[in-house]
């Protein structure tokens, strides 16, 4: 990856919605500092390693870094609300769509680079520093979510079926079936959960089988004719 390469695949775009993760059913916030969010835009390549001035700057606590995490979070939002409504089928809320729509129009501009050497010319695309590098990292995050979920693949986006994860994912599985984040966490416990379920729902039948079995043979066993009698 080069200097100006900030590409980010559609996993680490769903991971980003689930940095509000639900742990056994349990919110847990992972982006509880503005640092925090600079940090993971950081290790993802949305963002320069060493940052711009302006986002070093939001790394210090103080009223800028609130707004900022607010900002981050209110996107991170709708960008969760517009997968989920891709994967429920229904239309998703219209304040979620502005919202992702703001980011995506602040981001920093393209531009054509040339580069020479020795070997010869090479023509990129990279993007002009005259914008603000948070709106530019939000804006990459939105821009990857909204080509997904408006895109061919949007149906192989999937929210884990395990109610006390829901992790967004990319389904790449052949069949295009796959209903679980992990199936040696979430597949497993899902099928351990319906296996205790059944022996639940088959006890109250077998003890009732059982019953009619012993107020039939009570009414048909001579000996307890007798042993009234007496």
């Amino acid at each position: 990856m080069d200097g100006h390469d900030h590409h980010l695949s559609i996993d680490d775009a769903l991971e980003f919605l689930d940095t509000l993760e639900l742990s056994e059913g349990v919110p847990v916030e992972h982006l509880t500092t503005a640092a925090a969010a600079i940090d993971w835009f950081r290790e993802h390549g949305v963002v320069h390693d060493p940052c711009e001035p302006a986002l070093e700057e939001l790394e210090v606590p103080g009223p800028a870094a609130d707004r900022a995490l607010t900002h981050i979070t209110t996107v991170r939002g709708a960008l969760r609300e517009l997968v989920d409504a891709t994967v429920d089928g229904r239309a998703p809320n219209p304040a979620a769509v502005r919202t992702a729509n703001r980011a995506m129009a602040a981001r920093q501009r393209l531009v054509l680079e040339v580069r020479t050497d020795e070997h010869g010319c090479e023509v990129s695309l990279g993007h002009r520093h005259d914008g603000d590098p948070l709106e530019d990292a939000l804006g990459r995050v939105a821009e990857r979510i909204a080509r997904e979920v408006a895109g061919p693949g949007a149906d192989r986006l999937r929210i884990c079926a395990n109610d006390l994860c829901r992790y967004p994912f990319f389904d790449r599985s052949p069949s295009g079936r796959r209903r679980w984040c992990d199936m040696a966490s979430c597949g497993n416990r899902a099928k351990a959960a319906r296996h205790r379920a059944r022996v639940r729902a088959t006890k109250p039948a077998q003890a009732a089988t059982a019953a009619e079995a012993e107020r039939v043979r009570s009414k048909t066993d001579p000996s307890d004719g007798v042993a009234a009698a007496s």
